[in-house]
């Protein structure tokens, strides 16, 4: 599920993928994400972008962490974002050894978000795009966002809708004049 161009070729992927499972094999050793250099890697993965990378066993969720704002290169992003969601998710235990190679791994590299123009509540259901849109309501001091990913799960704009909100902390009937709403799309990796 993507809607922004293919930035990486497929020794790219691999090489996101290798990196994010041996920052967290360095965790187990070492207790802080693996050490990376952009500079020994492909000029694609030295950009600056930001990422989520979600662990799962089976189906079974084991872990999501990312960031929003893209402030390093994407190689070091997912290694810190690897380390994080198998260790510094609060809603798990640390990933133990054991469940290491069982994990399957999954990387969303973010495009910058955009403002979106919103009248209401209803003209931003109007504009969602399901299935390709990422979204992120803010209302200081809360943000909440979700991944293009969640379409998967729910499909209709009202219930992504109602859904964040509740992620947010904000009652699922809840609108002001001071919601600021981005979207962005994603480019996955699994």
């Amino acid at each position: 599920m993507t809607a922004q161009g293919d930035l990486l070729g497929d020794d790219d992927r691999l090489a996101l993928l290798r990196v994010a499972r041996d920052s967290i094999r360095h965790g187990l050793d070492h207790r802080t994400p693996l050490p990376v250099d952009p500079l020994d890697y492909a000029e694609a993965l030295r950009l600056i972008r930001a990422t989520f990378v979600t662990l799962r066993l089976g189906t079974e969720l084991r872990g999501c962490i990312g960031v929003l704002e893209a402030k390093r290169s994407l190689v070091e992003d997912v290694a810190e974002n690897a380390f994080a969601a198998a260790f510094r998710d609060t809603r798990f235990s640390p990933v133990t050894r054991h469940e290491l190679s069982a994990l399957n791994i999954h990387i969303s590299i973010l495009s910058p978000p955009v403002l979106m123009e919103v009248k209401d509540e209803a003209d931003l259901l109007c504009q969602m795009r399901p299935g390709v849109d990422g979204i992120i309501l803010m209302e200081p001091p809360r943000r909440a966002t979700f991944l293009p990913a969640v379409w998967e799960m729910v499909r209709e704009p009202a219930e992504f809708l109602a859904h964040l909100k509740a992620k947010g902390g904000w009652p699922v009937n809840h609108w002001s004049d001071r919601m600021q709403v981005w979207r962005y799309t994603t480019q996955d990796v699994e």
